[in-house]
Formats: structure tokens, sequence, C-alpha cells
């Protein structure tokens, strides 16, 4: 598992290729404030929109996950821990005034960015107002 990539995966780099080309910027791997050892994908700072872009294996895909026979048990215990994690990353920033957006790895590319920029622009809006 420490070969297994956690950053800057094929999705990620074509989401945000096709974001920046848009004209949007953004940070990436940023540490999920308050949350030691958990970071960011995409984030959107000034408009506090934190964006994941989850594995299917690793995190549940309901679609396409897999469950390994060699060490079931193990497999499964890791995998539904991910899972929660995810779940508490995600509360845990929405309680602190984040959008958080979650994205499978299997959904196109373009349908993420256009909903990605969707909700920036959104909220640039309503920034811009206040």
């Amino acid at each position: 598992m420490s070969r297994q990539g956690s950053r800057d995966t094929a999705p990620e780099v074509a989401v945000r290729r096709l974001l920046h080309a848009s004209g949007l910027r953004y940070r990436v791997n940023v540490p999920v404030p308050g949350m030691p050892r958990r970071t960011i994908d995409i984030v959107f700072p000034k408009t506090k929109i934190a964006i994941f872009l989850d594995g299917c294996f690793w995190h549940g895909c309901p679609q396409h996950a897999t469950h390994p026979k060699a060490n079931a048990e193990w497999w499964r215990t890791k995998l539904d821990k991910n899972m929660a994690r995810d779940a508490e990353t995600t509360e845990h920033l929405a309680a602190e005034g984040w959008t958080v957006l979650r994205f499978w790895e299997h959904e196109t590319v373009p349908d993420v960015v256009g909903r990605i920029t969707e909700v920036v622009e959104s909220k640039r809006k309503k920034h811009l107002k206040s």
C-alpha cells in the first residue's frame, strides 16, 4: 500500500488541468483545518470550497467497489474505516462553513469540472454581494 499513489492521480490532474484552463485558480493538497494527517485534493480558499476526488476501490464506490477475497476481513475493515473517515471529514468541514464536493474517479472530467465551476461561480457571486 505504501506504493499506492495518494496525490496527483490521473483523475485529479485531468480535473485540475481543465479547471486551470478555464481560468479558475485553486490550491492543491491542503491540510484539513483541525484534522491532522488529512488533506483536501483541491481547495478554493476564499469561497471555502473543498473538493475530493475519491478512488472507487479505496473509498467504497457503490457502483465499482470490489472486495478482495484474500484477507477479506482485513480489507473490509480497512475500507470501512476509509469511508467513515471520509464522512467524518465532510461533516467536520461542513460544520466549519465549507462547501464539500466529492466525486468518484469514474465520473467524467467535463462533468466534474462543470459542477465545480457552477459551485465556485455561485459562491463567488454570493461572496461579492456580502
